[in-house]
């Protein structure tokens, strides 16, 4: 058969699943080589472990010069395995081709139908002998090599064999050499750990001891008369009437108990009865108990119930009147839980959220109730913060009108479930409520704020008032309400709006221009110049304007029929700015009335002109200072222009956007 290096016949036994002390799963018994690929093995059958004598060697053979062992484990199932010995045996060739004297004795180099020796593979015949009392096997490897791959003195790599079995704590000797065996066998011993050195051992049968003994040995040392079969060990000499001695080597490890109940069951017959399956009989008492869903420990119900003593597979009955699937079993054993199974959660559905009622009797027909919560059993009625408190009133009248189901009934005390799911749902719709009232809350509030950064984006309104004096005034006012725009301000002055003022009159467009931006919370700009401090003396004396040259567009003339109410009846502060330019007006000639705002003389304090034009979000002082040196920068030429004219001033025209419109 051709193969890519070995050449395996092995004897296989069993072929359950092999798995290493990881768990890792092999399909049979199995023979593989290192370091290529093992060729699929052959059948044979075991052999009897005859070594014979040692034979010279013909020339270069195959011989075993190391074994080395791992322990794996064989499972029949995921949890019933066995102890096995791993062997691995490392191969080398020992020996040389012997050289013929002459071609001629070989009949000639020529003839080609013999193969020469140094072309040919290697074979052998490798035995492994495993001994662990009680088992004795050998096995039978069958390997080749081809020639190429021989290298005479060195390694030519390892074969496994899966695996030998063999008992806990046992030793066990492992011999290997060839047949015919042309060198002294390898030999190996090796002492296999206990139960107790493997962290395996759950997965091993001979390692499930049931600590009967922890009765039974006291039973044996004192003569006791036992109706189960005893575990302990008895130890005595040869002699006649010896000392015994008894030893329970599993008294105080709890790892027999561990496993012992690991194999233990529940297991429920009817409604009301069930028994206890374990391998073996222990001690143990049971009890009901009340699991609330949500994850907290089952809340036993001793007292008013008692502990029971179980027998295994015995059948034993609670003195229920009903079942619940938040009932369940808890079983006990040494003073410690050992098994808690809710046994009626499969018949009766899942955990209900109901609450237990445990009502207690006594003398005279007095009787109380509390109802059981994790924190322990709370008094009905109770001011407590608790849930059950909370609806102790509603747990009581559906108690009364029997909407609670009676689990338990003796003279001394009842149980009784109540449902608590339409107490839920009304928390749950209130719930619900609370959050749909805070969702339209928070949606309100992020209107609010959307509306307020809308208007704080678009910049404060600020409606600009001034006198036309002349030409040149009405451009160096058209400069500010330009320089002006470039700030986060949205400014109105009639110069932009002829049209819209020619079409309402001059009241009428400035009562709207004032209603809607004091509506929106800006502010009014009174720019004073001569003309305007004039204006506003005659109307303080006489109460009217008389006419002069001011023309048809003269919003100043014509708004201080609204302004001056504002100022008499102290509704301006807030509302009202004052300014004037420095070289034109000194702010103290400014009529005292209108003196109850700020004045400012511009452009020397235009830092504090637009901080009160920005109220109530004045950016911070640096950032203030450098919008005020861009005004003034943008005002300057004005400036220049009005009080230092060319030689002959031109025809006034208005700056900004409309300006010149005059119709």
């Amino acid at each position: 058969m051709p193969v890519t290096w070995f050449l395996l016949s092995l004897a296989l036994g069993r072929s359950p699943i092999v798995l290493s002390l990881e768990r890792l799963v092999g399909p049979q018994d199995a023979t593989h080589c290192s370091p290529l690929p093992p060729t699929p093995p052959h059948t044979d059958s075991d052999i009897l472990c005859l070594p014979g004598d040692i034979v010279p060697a013909p020339g270069p053979v195959l011989a075993p010069t190391h074994l080395q062992t791992e322990l794996v484990l064989r499972c029949r199932k995921e949890t019933y395995c066995d102890l096995c010995v791993r062997v691995a045996v490392h191969l080398a060739v020992h020996g040389h081709w012997e050289e013929p004297e002459d071609e001629e004795k070989f009949g000639g180099a020529a003839d080609s139908g013999v193969e020469e020796p140094r072309n040919a593979s290697l074979q052998a015949q490798v035995v492994l002998s495993f001994q662990a009392y009680p088992t004795a096997r050998c096995v039978l490897l069958e390997v080749q090599v081809p020639a190429a791959l021989v290298q005479f003195g060195q390694s030519v790599g390892s074969v496994v064999y899966d695996c030998f079995e063999a008992a806990l704590g046992s030793e066990v000797r492992i011999w290997s050499y060839t047949q015919p065996r042309y060198e002294k066998e390898l030999n190996l011993t090796q002492q296999l750990p206990d139960c107790r050195g493997l962290e395996v051992r759950n997965s091993i049968p001979s390692c499930w001891v049931c600590p009967q003994c922890l009765a039974e040995g006291q039973a044996h040392a004192h003569g006791g008369d036992l109706s189960r079969p005893p575990f302990p060990f008895q130890v005595w000499p040869l002699e006649p009437d010896s000392v015994r001695t008894n030893i329970c080597p599993f008294r105080e490890d709890p790892r027999a108990h561990q496993n012992l109940w690991r194999a233990a069951r529940l297991r429920l017959l009817t409604l009301q009865s069930w028994l206890l399956d374990a391998p073996c009989s222990l001690p143990a008492e049971a009890a009901l108990c009340w699991q609330a869903p949500g994850g907290d420990p089952c809340q036993p119900l001793v007292p008013p119930l008692s502990w029971e003593n179980v027998t295994v597979d015995k059948v034993l009955e609670f003195p229920l009147l009903k079942v619940h699937p938040n009932l369940c079993v808890q079983v006990n054993s040494w003073e410690k839980l050992q098994l808690q199974e809710c046994l009626w959660a499969d018949s009766l559905g899942p955990l209900k959220d109901d609450v237990l009622l445990l009502e207690t009797r006594g003398p005279q027909d007095n009787r109380s109730l509390c109802a059981l919560e994790p924190s322990g059993c709370t008094s009905l009625p109770s001011k407590a913060s608790t849930r059950a408190a909370r609806l102790g009133e509603y747990l009581l009248q559906d108690l009364q009108s029997g909407q609670c189901l009676q689990l338990w009934d003796d003279d001394l005390g009842a149980l009784w479930a109540c449902p608590m799911d339409k107490y839920i749902h009304k928390r749950w719709a209130l719930l619900w409520l609370a959050c749909l009232l805070f969702a339209a809350a928070l949606s309100l509030i992020l209107l609010l704020k959307k509306d307020h950064a809308k208007a704080a984006a678009r910049g404060r309104a600020a409606l600009l008032l001034y006198s036309a004096d002349d030409s040149g005034f009405e451009r160096l006012v058209g400069a500010l309400a330009s320089a002006l725009c470039q700030l986060p301000l949205r400014v109105a002055v009639d110069l932009w709006s002829r049209r819209e003022m020619s079409a309402q009159g001059p009241v009428a467009w400035f009562h709207a221009q004032r209603r809607q931006t004091l509506q929106e919370g800006g502010v009014v700009v009174l720019l004073f110049s001569p003309g305007a401090v004039a204006l506003c003396s005659e109307w303080l004396q006489d109460g009217v304007s008389a006419p002069g040259a001011h023309g048809p567009h003269d919003a100043f003339r014509a708004s201080l029929s609204c302004v001056l109410p504002d100022f008499l009846q102290g509704r301006a502060p807030g509302r009202y700015v004052g300014a004037c330019f420095d070289r034109l007006l000194h702010p103290d000639s400014v009529p005292a009335l209108f003196r109850t705002v700020p004045v400012f003389s511009l452009p020397s304090q235009l830092p504090d002109f637009l901080g009160a034009l920005q109220q109530p979000r004045a950016p911070r002082p640096g950032r203030l200072q450098e919008r005020a040196e861009q005004v003034s920068r943008a005002l300057q030429p004005a400036l220049d222009s009005y009080f230092h004219p060319p030689g002959t001033p031109a025809p006034g025209r208005g700056v900004g956007p409309g300006a010149g419109d005059g119709t």
